[in-house]
């Protein structure tokens, strides 16, 4: 069933299959990356702290509820996975035609609920009255374009499902560079200030969404559906929700720790609000690679345990732990002498000392907990990818309430340096839970499949 658009994955090396399927998502992830910090750099440069702080301050409420729609798609996509692993093409034209009908139910819903409420939400999360409009003005934006998050995390899942990770880079990428154009053109010449930011944004989501289904259509034969392939079933159905929202809801459940975290950062005042804003940027981006590892292992692992292949999966985990542990000491080695001076890119002003002293303890911190990082994605998917997702809510609750503690505790304590443990508590607390739940599924996996 694999053709040129499409990858199996459970024949081959698997740490060439790994690094192969890994590196276009880094690739486009870095890129993505680099457009959001292209898109707060000429936020704060061009309209000031100010702005900066407003855009920064609604990270983790953006964080929740995109989240949600992502992992939910990507939920989606496991079981597209495991038909295409199982060679049941039949199967897998009918989950992705369900997994349509659910995602446009969830864009209008989520869409309605969050414009609906978001001044409330601004409100709850203590936005300082300076920086608020500049809030609310990008957020409501970027929640309107819900239903463009929804169309190409749903599109580009299933095309990664089938083993294929480079055509959603492509796409990506192209989306990257409308966005940065899009920036400057909107924020410098029509002068829209942060509504331009997040207009762009939209506007090269909803291209990147079309791009997508576009090379579903003309690339992809066996995803051309039928009448038959069409018919809603209420068993499919509750199949790709049993997986897709546990998912989604593991982003959302995490999310709330942040937003309450973010709530006490916001009461520090916007200095400290633009520090975690542009801290955050250059840390993301450090993070991408550990974060294509992960996607790439739940393929990996879906498609492997569609195919009975369980003995794949502990070479696949050995593979992703060196390739992982070789970035995360190199990154580290650059976040501590460079972090400072990319910082520096997103900020001027008066306030630009105190904001790089701050953002330097911020990444020296979180660079040294990467590490941890690692193994919260790359087992989280791997569970993910066995059938388990249901459990992301719980590995979610654990980082939740890290991030609540740290918030509650340690910030009024420490201070924004309190603050810098918010991740690496969380990421800890995480594994504490993921590491044992994954050998345990293992033993539970493998023995199912000896009784089958």
């Amino acid at each position: 069933m694999a053709g040129k658009s499409t990858k199996d994955l459970t024949e081959g090396s698997p740490l060439k299959l790994i690094l192969g399927f890994a590196v276009p998502l880094i690739g486009g992830m870095l890129f993505q990356q680099l457009y959001s910090m292209v898109d707060t750099m000429i936020v704060g440069r061009a309209l000031g702290v100010e702005a900066l702080a407003g855009v920064g301050s609604t990270g983790s409420v953006n964080f929740m509820i995109l989240g949600f729609c992502q992992g939910t798609c990507t939920g989606f996509s496991v079981p597209i996975a495991q038909k295409f692993g199982a060679k049941d093409e039949k199967g897998l034209r009918r989950f992705v035609a369900n997994s349509i009908y659910l995602a446009a139910a969830m864009a209008v819903i989520v869409t309605l609920t969050v414009t609906l409420l978001l001044r409330h939400i601004l409100t709850w999360m203590n936005t300082p009255e300076n920086v608020f409009d500049y809030a609310y003005g990008y957020i409501f934006i970027i929640f309107l374009g819900i239903p463009t998050i929804i169309l190409y995390n749903l599109a580009s899942g299933i095309i990664r499902a089938l083993g294929d990770s480079k055509a959603p880079v492509v796409f990506l990428v192209i989306a990257s560079g409308m966005n940065i154009a899009g920036d400057l053109f909107l924020i410098l010449v029509l002068r829209m200030g942060v509504a331009g930011a997040a207009l762009a944004t939209v506007i090269s989501q909803l291209f990147s969404g079309i791009l997508s289904l576009i090379y579903i259509y003309r690339k992809i034969p066996v995803l051309r559906l039928g009448r038959e392939d069409m018919r809603p079933d209420p068993g499919i159905m509750r199949t790709l929700v049993t997986m897709g929202v546990p998912m989604g809801l593991q982003f959302s459940v995490t999310a709330i720790g942040s937003v309450i975290l973010q709530t006490a950062v916001n009461g520090l005042g916007s200095v400290y609000v633009a520090t975690m804003t542009a801290a955050a940027r250059v840390s993301f981006f450090f993070n991408v690679p550990l974060e294509a590892m992960g996607s790439t292992m739940a393929t990996y692992t879906g498609q492997n345990i569609g195919a009975k292949r369980l003995d794949r999966l502990t070479a696949g985990l050995k593979d992703a732990s060196i390739l992982g542990l070789s970035y995360c000491a190199a990154a580290y080695l650059v976040l501590f002498f460079l972090g400072t001076p990319m910082v520096s890119l997103f900020i001027s002003g008066a306030d630009s000392a105190a904001i790089l002293a701050a953002a330097r303890t911020y990444l020296r911190i979180n660079g040294a907990f990467m590490t941890a990082l690692l193994y919260v994605l790359v087992l989280r998917s791997m569970i993910q990818g066995m059938g388990y997702s249901g459990l992301s809510i719980l590995s979610g609750m654990m980082e939740m309430i890290a991030r609540v503690f740290v918030a509650l505790a340690v910030i009024p304590a420490l201070g924004f340096f309190g603050a810098c443990f918010s991740n690496p508590f969380a990421w800890l607390a995480a594994d504490l839970f993921l590491t044992p739940a994954y050998v345990i599924l293992f033993k539970r996996v493998k023995s199912r499949f000896a009784s089958a």
